[in-house]
């Protein structure tokens, strides 16, 4: 018999260089382009419903971790952000409405199409058609994890290590390590590492920045995938990912110029921007 363990489930080096994706002749690039845009629109949409940022980091970590048992070409990145969003905000104890999901979902996804905003008749095809695949969705996420939907969260034990560091009172290292959480969500970061390391990470990378020297005795051990989240800040995504399966389909059969169309949209963006900042997101 198995112990139960309250430690994140973490996955194997095969896992993460053979997903299920992959093995369907999806682009990794791809692949890590829809995984992204999927936590970008769970974020934004927790915002919206004003649900905890627990519930919204749950959310993320259960897509992350269902998107390496199950392909991107069978469950769509709309369908599954959904159903990890509504489950994490039960496990939270924070319950959101099914029709304030949808609703929200539905002006998130066309403010990314920019197409105008027009709110879903209640009684309509198109919104039993995102509850039926929500409910669906949430079915699924169960089902592929086996019901294993603990995510512990490192946001408690970073605020302690920075107390440890007495850093608690620096001007911009905790408001920095928190971003930097919250950030890393958006990788495959809280399915590779537990907590404690990292909270760890963080710190060190946002000491780092603010050229904080950390204490030395006892040693500041060396930690490493901080350029990971670093990588947020410097790629942004192109306007035209697919959203739906059958998006998903057509998208694959001209990948190559449907991503050169994105790269050039991309570079017209930067050519016209003297300072990058963060990468966008779908936030409000």
């Amino acid at each position: 018999m198995s112990k139960l363990s309250l430690q994140n489930a973490i996955l194997t080096y095969e896992q993460l260089e053979t997903t299920p994706s992959k093995k369907d002749n999806i682009p990794e690039e791809l692949e890590d382009e829809l995984r992204r845009l999927g936590c970008d629109f769970i974020q934004s949409a927790g915002i919206v419903l004003r649900l905890p940022q627990v519930a919204m980091a749950t959310a993320q970590v259960l897509f992350q971790r269902f998107f390496y048992v199950a392909s991107l070409k069978k469950f769509s990145v709309r369908d599954i952000g959904m159903g990890a969003l509504f489950l994490a905000s039960k496990v939270s104890e924070s319950p959101c409405k099914i029709r304030d999901l949808i609703n929200v979902y539905n002006y998130l996804i066309r403010r990314y199409r920019n197409e105008p905003n027009e709110p879903l008749e209640y009684l309509g095809q198109v919104f039993y058609e995102m509850k039926d695949a929500l409910v669906i969705a949430e079915m699924q996420i169960l089902k592929k994890l086996g019901f294993n939907v603990h995510v512990q969260l490192p946001y408690g034990l970073m605020v302690n290590y920075l107390k440890v560091l007495e850093l608690t009172d620096h001007e911009t290292i905790p408001q920095k390590a928190w971003g930097y959480l919250n950030d890393s969500l958006r990788t495959n970061v809280y399915v590779c590492y537990q907590p404690a390391t990292i909270a760890c990470a963080v710190i060190w990378l946002a000491a780092r920045i603010a050229q904080v020297k950390l204490p030395t005795s006892p040693p500041w051990w060396e930690l490493f995938e901080a350029e990971h989240i670093m990588r947020l800040y410097a790629i942004r995504l192109p306007s035209n990912l697919p959203l739906s399966l059958d998006e998903l389909e057509d998208y694959l059969k001209n990948y190559e110029d449907r991503r050169k169309s994105g790269i050039n949209e991309i570079n017209e963006i930067n050519d016209n921007k003297d300072d990058l900042g963060p990468a966008p997101m779908v936030t409000m």
